[in-house]
């Protein structure tokens, strides 16, 4: 696998784009398997929910692109970005918890609750990683 300029992808790229893919993957899971989430994440019009479904879908697959890009080109404000974003990912965890346990209302279904506050630990810990990894060689450096 390539990167930057020949250079072959190290295990913080590596696992940042698996875990993008992953998430991709449970988006469209989500809008083929239980489209009523979307409705209610979204809060669309009854009319028009297919339609900013996949609207909403299109967008954030761009985007996931876009980081995807970014990470294997090695583009410092992906990194950080990416860093700050997954350093936040740690707050889903306790939102999760007080909306399972009724104390904030829930996004959606009690497993979806749950997939929430997973992807926020996994977040955390793919941070953590590449802070290491900064600490020893800086942006995009093996952890």
């Amino acid at each position: 696998m390539l990167g930057q300029a020949g250079s072959t992808l190290n295990r913080t790229q590596l696992m940042v784009l698996v875990f993008f893919l992953c998430v991709w993957i449970g988006l469209v899971a989500i809008l083929v398997f239980s489209p009523d989430v979307y409705s209610q994440t979204l809060k669309s019009a009854p009319g028009d929910v297919r339609v900013v479904e996949v609207l909403f879908l299109a967008s954030l697959s761009t985007f996931l692109i876009l980081l995807g890009v970014g990470v294997l080109r090695r583009w410092r404000w992906t990194f950080w970005l990416i860093l700050i974003a997954f350093l936040f990912g740690i707050l889903r965890v306790p939102a999760s918890v007080l909306q399972l346990n009724g104390l904030l209302p829930a996004t959606g279904p009690g497993w979806y609750e749950i997939v929430q506050g997973t992807i926020g630990g996994v977040q955390f810990a793919i941070a953590l990683a590449m802070l290491a990894g900064y600490r020893k060689a800086g942006p995009w450096a093996d952890f």
